[in-house]
């Protein structure tokens, strides 16, 4: 499991994003909090998100938490189900509008999300996401039923388009009255408080990680006799698509021993199709369509370069996965990118055909030449950057801080929407927050909170989980031990 893994102490100072944490949070943990992690995005589905969300949730349960996660449903997968270690999560009934994200109403999901909230006796809602509607929904029903709240964003946003306007705006206020915020670089950290007029004390920077255990290099699974490019991304304009299919045609003209191998789903393929059938390179360039995470490993150690073509990435979690399986590592220099490796695995170029076309000829030469670093050396070097053990330990502090502060009232949370909102959209929502609170007071009249059954816990300190599986019980205490602050 991802837990398993050190705790990140050891991290050398090649590494340019360190883990440095607000130094008012708390340096030791003091009591166990029952967590409610909050997304539309989750297993089944794939991505950097739903991963992020699995892999805390687990070690935060290794640590002694309670964890729950709620997400919509996917197919039929609809209702409770059970995860790795007694993981709880709920799939509720809500209608998918866009892109994998509900239709809000918002006050439709405050029935269910006040049922589950009671039933697990919920005391911090962690909302994850921007494109979320329901991680908007659960903050907001949240600061009403006077619950602690954080949110971590994923992405970066622009300021021009028409999307980006709306989204920001929405941002502003869901986050105006949110306890705390997580980003995933400083980057992210500088875009999410300038789109949501934050004060920056409250944001912390927590990068994602990677399983060392999961992205291991296998030198023997690929062919040296000619060299591979491997591309892993979803295949959409923000991934740099088009900019991938300037680079094939022109690389594989002058590089007759050059291969690409590219995995990923998106409505962007049919270019990729098209650049393949036109100059008839079948041979050459492999598609292969949606990947399962665990088989983006087998992918990865198939290629001896990684290529990133994405516009815009507040993190991005293939490049770390990619270099900890050994590859030399090209990506475009946007976003929190140049943050997340060290300047000798990485080439950063341009986002345009021309600067990366350079960029991958570099690398190939490179290994031509026999200049990069065994694939084994790379691994033991990334395996020590980000572990997801020590993004718990941050988050958990985190959560430390927001337990003692106090949630705003009702009169201030008006004062609050309306002055930091705007003259318009801050009093439209205070008004929209007032129906909240009298939904909530009706909903309490009709079924109150001492009727509702309380949910057994299947992790956390007394979990049916842990006393079913004594071992664990033995593995948190000695984690408690090793994991005490120097």
């Amino acid at each position: 499991m991802a837990c398993s893994g050190g705790g990140g102490h050891g991290q050398p100072s090649s590494a340019i994003l360190s883990p440095v944490t607000p130094g008012s949070l708390s340096t030791s943990r003091t009591r166990a909090h029952s967590i409610c992690m909050v997304s539309d995005f989750f297993y089944p589905n794939m991505g950097g998100v739903e991963s992020h969300i699995y892999q805390l949730s687990q070690c935060l349960i290794e640590r002694g938490h309670k964890v729950i996660i709620v997400t919509h449903a996917y197919g039929n997968r609809k209702g409770i189900r059970y995860l790795t270690n007694g993981l709880k999560v709920y799939y509720l009934p809500l209608k998918v509008m866009y892109n994998q994200s509900t239709a809000t109403t918002l006050f439709h999901s405050l029935p269910l999300l006040r049922y589950i909230f009671v039933r697990e006796r919920v005391t911090i809602i962690h909302s994850h996401s921007s494109f979320s509607a329901m991680a908007h929904d659960a903050l907001f029903h949240a600061k009403t039923m006077g619950l602690q709240t954080v949110f971590t964003d994923h992405s970066l946003f622009g300021f021009a388009d028409v999307s980006s306007v709306l989204t920001n705006k929405l941002l502003t206020i869901s986050l105006c009255d949110t306890n705390h915020i997580i980003c995933v670089s400083y980057t992210s950290k500088e875009n999410t408080v300038l789109r949501a007029a934050l004060n920056p004390e409250i944001v912390s920077v927590i990068p994602n990680a990677v399983d060392p255990t999961d992205f291991t290099p296998d030198p023997f699974r690929r062919h040296d006799s000619v060299i591979t490019i491997v591309v892993v991304s979803r295949l959409v304009y923000r991934k740099g698509t088009d900019l991938l299919s300037g680079i094939i045609p022109e690389l594989c003209q002058k590089y007759p021993d050059l291969n690409f191998i590219i995995g990923g789903e998106g409505p962007k393929r049919i270019i990729l199709e098209e650049v393949r059938e036109r100059y008839q390179l079948h041979d050459r360039v492999r598609l292969l369509g949606a990947l399962e995470h665990k088989d983006v490993r087998n992918v990865l150690v198939q290629g001896h370069i990684f290529l990133n073509t994405s516009l815009t990435e507040a993190f991005c979690m293939a490049i770390v996965e990619a270099a900890s399986c050994g590859l030399q590592v090209v990506s475009t220099r946007v976003g929190g990118i140049p943050e997340v490796l060290p300047e000798d695995l990485i080439i950063l170029c341009e986002p345009s055909v021309k600067s990366l076309c350079k960029g991958l000829e570099k690398a190939i030469l490179q290994q031509k030449s026999g200049a990069l670093p065994p694939p084994e050396n790379i691994h033991n070097i990334v395996k020590t950057f980000y572990t997801w053990r020590n993004v718990a330990e941050r988050t958990e502090k985190v959560y430390e801080r927001v337990a003692g502060e106090a949630v705003l009232p009702m009169d201030k949370r008006l004062d609050r929407l309306i002055s930091h909102c705007g003259p318009v959209t801050g009093y439209i929502f205070a008004f929209l927050a007032v129906l909240d609170y009298l939904l909530l007071v009706f909903l309490r009249w009709m079924t109150p909170d001492s009727v509702i059954d309380v949910a057994m816990d299947a992790t956390g300190p007394s979990g049916a989980w842990t006393h079913q599986n004594p071992d664990t019980t033995q593995r948190v205490e000695n984690d408690e031990v090793l994991d005490t602050p120097r």
